[in-house]
This record gives C-alpha cells, structure tokens and sequence, in this order.
C-alpha cells in the first residue's frame, strides 16, 4: 500500500507558466469580493451592530473634538448613536491612539454628523484589503498548482468576519494590515534573504503594535521566532540588529506611555470598569459562581468557535452542525504544524515551515495569555464575553498556511484531492449555512 503521508520537506506540483495567470486572476476575483461586500456593509451597516463601532466611533471623536495626539482614557465619553452628539456615558475602550489618531485627522468630523461615518468606513475598506493584498500575494508566491492556491485563497476569502469587519471603524483592521505585511515580510526574508523584507516585515509589527496589544503579541512574536531561527541557522545578519532594536523600541511606545499614565498597557478605565459591572449585571453573571480554570478554558474555546461567525440570532441545529467545519479545519491546521515542526527539526524544513511554526508558536501562546487575561475579568466582574476570533486576524492566514503544509505532504492523490476539496469548499459552505439568514 502506498505511503500516504511523507515527512520530507513539502513539494507542491509547480503550476505551468500559463497557469499563473489564471491564478493571478482567481485572486483578482476574490480581492474584487472582499472590496464589494467590504463597501456594501459600509453603506449599509447599522453602527450599533457588532464590533464595538460606537466605541471605536467615539474614541475618533474623542481626538476630532480635543485636537489632541491622545486621549484621556478615563475620561472620554460615548456618543449617542443616533444624534452622534456625545453623551454623559465612558467609552470603555483602553486602547492605544495611532489608529483613532489616522482617521480622526485624514475622516471628517464626526460629532453630531451621522453620514460621515461612511468616509470613515471607506478608510477602513481601504486598510483591510491591503493586507488582503499582502496575503493573496504570498499565496501566489508559493507557485504551487491550482488546487493548493485555492485550498490558501478560498478560505481566506470566505472568513465570515472579514468583510463585515472592513466595513466598520475597527482598530482591528488595522491590526490586519499589519499582520500580513508582518507575514509577507518574514516569508520573503526566509524565501528570498533580501533586507528589503525586513523592514517590510518590521513595518507590519509596527502597524499591528500600534493597533492593540494582541497585534504586538502576534506579528512580533511570529517575526521574533522568525529572527530565532535565522539566528540558529546562521543566516542572521548582523546589519539587521539596529533596525530590530530601534523598530521594537517604537513598537512599545504606545505602551510606555499608557503605562506611565495609567499603570498598565491595558488599564481598567471607569469606563471599562462600568461595562464589566453593568454587563454582568445584566447578564445575571455577577451573582453566578464563578467557573473553574478548566471549566472557563472549556467555555472560551467554546465562544471562540462560535464567534468565527457572530449571530444576533439563535442558531438552527443545521447552524451548529457547521461549526464542524472550522473544527476540523483547525485540527488540519494543527497537523501541518506538528509536520512543519518535525521538519525544522530534521533540517529540511523550507520557508512554509518556518513561516507555520513561527506563527503557530506566536497564536498559540497568545491565546493562552488571552484566556488567563479573561479570567481574571471573570473572577472579579463575572463577565463572560472576550472569546472574539477577530483579535487573531493579523496572523489569520498561518490556519491555512499550516493546512497546506499537511496538504503538500500527502502523497496519495486521492487522500490529497479530497483534503483539498474540503479546504475549499468547507469555507463556502460553513459561509453560507454557518448562521441563520436574515
């Protein structure tokens, strides 16, 4: 019987020259996608609908009204969302400015004028379909056949969150963007060993640090696994130590200064304080025992699942049953790592190996600061809503990155072609029965 899975380093059959066109136009295609349904939700979205968009929407007036470089988090206040004038409830958000900062000075004014949100909207389209860019391109620089282009692409294209996400004032797009010029970067660098990728690379940290905290954690934990196995093969060059340095150093200033004012790169704002009380209050959480350590990883990785799609309704039995597909998808996912990880440690690995492993070591170990984070929410406020997938965006593509590198190792052609006709149509499917219609 014939061996179905080989360890070596992945191979994928090289797409003919004429091919890379017709790929090159399946990307197009699915850019286009992204662009329409991105502008559509735009145009259409209700702000009070999802993603925290008041918040966020608030916190851009916050700097319009002060003229300000930052704001006071303690003090700064929500609009209503219907007139868009400010009213006497605290924004509870504890982020840094630099995104709120870029829209508050290139958008219009925000305060008491509810359509210029679409401008602001528009701005956030713009920023989250380059990173898509970032990341269709690494696809098509894999040069790989038809079938593993779209196992990468498809799914990328189908993330249920992603359109409905560009078309909202979201710092969370931001934090895309510069995950996957974080990705493009670091594949380029291992692949192509040009110190242009570096500041590439360096360039998306900084993008995504200067989002949110978890942009940090992510794209400069995968880029500083990166750097460590280029320090343990030898390609490490010594020219890239002052840009690293001076990079990570602005990378953590947003953070110095919250720190300085507040006492944490994360404080607990009034603001903040008020919605973990009232939320919990009115949830009924507060008065409820509060769940063990296991019991709450348990229920997080639950939530998590779940909100790869967010419903504001209740979900049929059929709606369930597809979140088997991203369950499954992630078990692939974390198969290709194992293997990607087996081959660095055979040295055979190539640029997909490293690029899976480091980012896999970078999501995983966030995650986990994620959960301990959230529970010490739970324990003193009761709350129970943190579990939001949207956080990991910046290293999305490493998911179907890792399936491909399971993928590119099967050698029987059908377990192969099966395996990836469910990469692709899996996506689609979950997309279109994931959640209730209407």
């Amino acid at each position: 019987m014939s061996k179905i899975v080989d360890l070596s380093s992945p191979t994928f059959p090289r797409a003919p020259a004429k091919a890379i066109s017709a790929q090159l136009r399946v990307c197009a295609i699915i850019f286009a996608l992204v662009v329409i349904a991105g502008t559509l939700c735009a145009l259409r979205k209700d702000v009070t609908q999802g993603f925290d968009e008041v918040a966020h929407t608030s916190y851009v007036a916050s700097l319009q009204q002060s003229g300000e470089w930052r704001p006071a988090l303690d003090k700064m206040r929500m609009l209503d969302p219907a007139s868009f004038r400010f009213s006497e409830k605290l924004n509870y958000l504890n982020l840094p400015s630099p995104y709120y900062l870029l829209l508050a000075r290139l958008g219009p004014e925000l305060e008491g004028q509810p359509d210029a949100i679409i401008v602001h909207r528009l701005m956030n389209v713009a920023i989250v379909v380059l990173g898509l860019a970032a990341i269709l391109t690494i696809g098509l620089l894999l040069r790989s056949s038809d079938l593993e282009l779209y196992a990468y692409v498809v799914p990328i294209g189908a993330i249920p969150i992603l359109a409905p996400l560009a078309g909202s004032i979201n710092n969370d797009n931001a934090a895309f963007l510069g995950g996957a010029l974080a990705l493009l970067g670091a594949w380029q660098l291992v692949a192509a060993k040009r110190t242009m990728w570096l500041y590439v690379a360096l360039g998306g940290v900084l993008i995504a640090s200067w989002a949110k905290l978890t942009g940090l954690m992510l794209s400069g934990g995968m880029l500083g696994c990166v750097f460590l196995w280029l320090l343990w093969r030898r390609r490490f060059q010594q020219e890239w130590i002052l840009p690293i340095v001076v990079a990570t150093l602005l990378a953590a200033v947003p953070y110095f200064i919250l720190m300085l004012q507040y006492g944490s790169p994360t404080p607990n704002t009034p603001g903040r304080i008020e919605m973990f009380v009232s939320g919990a209050h009115t949830a009924g959480w507060d008065a409820a025992p509060r769940l063990s350590p296991v019991h709450y990883t348990i229920f997080f990785i639950g939530q998590f699942i779940e909100q790869w799609m967010p419903s504001l309704s209740a979900r049929s039995a059929l709606n369930y049953s597809m979140l088997l597909i991203p369950i499954v998808t992630a078990l692939f996912a974390g198969t290709g790592t194992i293997l990607s990880l087996l081959r660095i440690r055979r040295g055979e690995e190539g640029p997909l190996d490293v690029i899976v492993s480091a980012g896999s070591i970078a999501g995983l170990a966030t995650f986990f600061i994620h959960i301990a984070f959230s529970y010490k929410q739970h324990l003193a406020y009761g709350w129970m809503l943190d579990a939001y997938p949207r956080y990991y965006l910046p290293l999305i593509a490493i998911v179907p990155l890792a399936t491909l590198s399971l993928l590119a190792s099967i050698s029987d052609t059908r377990a192969r072609s099966a395996l990836a006709g469910f990469l692709i149509a899996g996506p689609i499917i979950f997309r279109l029965l994931g959640a209730p219609i209407g």
